[in-house]
């Protein structure tokens, strides 16, 4: 079974923002830097950044991310918020460092 985004959004680790259209997870990708992120970032992918920006959201279209998962105790900027809620992209933060956050959605899709 794949890991999807409704999935991640209930993680008790994971505290969903906005959430999005349903999607599988195919894999993840930790980046902060935008302009890697829209050439290497995969279709399909979790995410993991500690940018909760507009552009963030505007990049993660681009690359057809699954979702973006704000790590490190970082918050979205409303902006950011309401264009994840146009584009159906689910949001999602936490407390753990990025690292960790994606250990945490490779082991809860099993591996990927």
């Amino acid at each position: 079974m794949k890991l999807t985004t409704q999935e991640l959004l209930s993680c008790s680790s994971f505290s969903p923002v906005c959430g999005g259209e349903e999607r599988p997870v195919e894999g993840i990708y930790c980046c902060d830097l935008l302009s890697l992120v829209m050439g290497r970032a995969k279709a399909g992918d979790c995410w993991v950044t500690v940018m909760g920006n507009v552009n963030a959201v505007a990049v993660a279209t681009l690359a057809d991310a699954a979702c973006i998962l704000l790590a490190e105790g970082m918050a979205f900027d409303p902006a950011a918020v309401e264009r994840a809620r146009q584009q159906g992209i689910a949001l999602l933060r936490t407390e753990l460092p990025v690292y960790e956050a994606a250990r945490l959605v490779e082991q809860l899709g099993g591996g990927l």
